[in-house]
């Protein structure tokens, strides 16, 4: 992973996705003509970005197949790149995110055709009577606003997961955003939706690359490589007919497409949330932290705002989530941001995050979410 920056303070995508390709393989051991597969994620570029990315590293002849699935699009190139090599197809394989990134609030590119956000659009728009923000604000501000009527949650639970993350990612020099700030900053951050949401609650548009080589057991016996980390459970689910049919923004969201993937990786692993040490999830805004705690089974639905005051959300809790400091202070390069979430939970049970580091982490989980939709759950063991 390479420290994530502001757009137009970074490298072009080609230069900062190479960079992250050498530091997988230096990490590793490996030279690139050991890779035999590649699966490049990015959101925001034209068609063969992921080969001009990896032309600069080398240029073998192999299959490099492009990936977009909006915000979940590094965690797609991963789970790509694990059915790769569970299949049989290939024994090592890397997984590439990168995303070069405009200021401001996310667009759409191509005006001329329908949008993959129609129904949504149309969704949040019956549900949602507030218009004065960007629709990212609208669709996981509407949701944070629906677990506030649910159950009690206040704007004071957003800025209190909104400081955490800054606490951590004070220690974490990849990050974009590494000052620390308080509940109260937040709260007197610029308002974008009033009682709802401050501007500081909001990720923002960053730059930046990461990367992870997957080999299969028999490959690492072979080469002699550290096999102290493995994929032990993963899971991609899409929307489900609650999406439209719940009319609750916390579901238009992606509430149910996380908790059956959550679902599913506890019982390939045969473990329970329980167990589970340290976290990554996709805090994009932290009202989306704050329900997919629920979603995750880390509390009990509308047991999130006790979650929170109980300070089970980080060090001295029940879990560290994003030790990182997630999306809200690491930043969000889209096609990067699942990458970067495996780099830094690979870390944690590696024993090798410095002062992020979560005492004794064995079981660690990682959650991607993109809207249009896609989740992907990956659940990784130190051996």
């Amino acid at each position: 992973m390479i420290p994530f920056t502001k757009p137009g303070a970074s490298e072009t995508f080609d230069a900062m996705a190479a960079e992250a390709a050498r530091q997988a393989l230096n990490d590793a051991g490996l030279d690139y003509s050991e890779i035999q597969q590649a699966y490049a994620g990015y959101v925001y570029g034209d068609s063969t970005c992921g080969q001009m990315a990896l032309y600069r590293v080398g240029m073998t002849g192999i299959p490099i197949l492009n990936v977009n699935n909006n915000c979940s699009t590094g965690s797609s190139a991963l789970f790509l790149a694990r059915q790769a090599i569970e299949s049989g197809m290939a024994d090592c394989v890397i997984a590439l995110g990168f995303e070069q990134m405009k200021p401001g609030a996310l667009a759409s590119v191509f005006e001329d055709r329908p949008s993959p956000f129609d129904m949504f659009d149309s969704a949040c728009d019956e549900l949602v009577d507030f218009e004065e923000v960007p629709l990212a604000l609208r669709y996981f501000g509407g949701a944070g606003k629906s677990h506030m009527e649910k159950y009690g949650t206040t704007i004071e639970d957003f800025a209190k997961v909104r400081a955490k993350a800054s606490r951590h990612a004070k220690n974490n020099p990849l990050a974009i955003f590494r000052k620390e700030v308080t509940p109260g900053d937040v709260l007197q951050s610029p308002v974008m939706w009033p009682g709802v949401m401050t501007r500081l609650m909001a990720c923002p548009p960053t730059c930046g690359a990461a990367a992870a080589i997957l080999v299969s057991e028999a490959f690492a016996n072979r080469h002699g490589l550290r096999k102290d980390v493995r994929i032990a459970a993963q899971s991609m689910t899409t929307d489900y007919p609650s999406t439209f049919e719940a009319r609750d923004m916390m579901q238009l969201v992606g509430y149910d497409m996380t908790a059956a993937a959550a679902r599913n990786v506890y019982e390939q692993a045969g473990i329970g949330p329980e167990d589970v040490d340290v976290i990554e999830l996709h805090d994009c805004f932290a009202h989306n932290e704050l329900i997919t705690y629920e979603g995750l089974g880390l509390c009990p639905e509308g047991g999130a705002q006790k979650f929170i005051a109980d300070g089970d959300n980080t060090y001295g809790g029940k879990y560290v989530t994003n030790p990182s400091g997630g999306l809200l202070s690491k930043g969000h390069p889209l096609g990067a941001t699942g990458l970067a979430q495996c780099y830094e939970l690979t870390h944690q049970l590696r024993g090798t995050a410095d002062a992020r580091q979560v005492d004794g982490a064995r079981t660690a989980l990682q959650h991607n979410l993109g809207l249009g939709g896609a989740c992907v759950v990956t659940l990784y063991q130190a051996t």
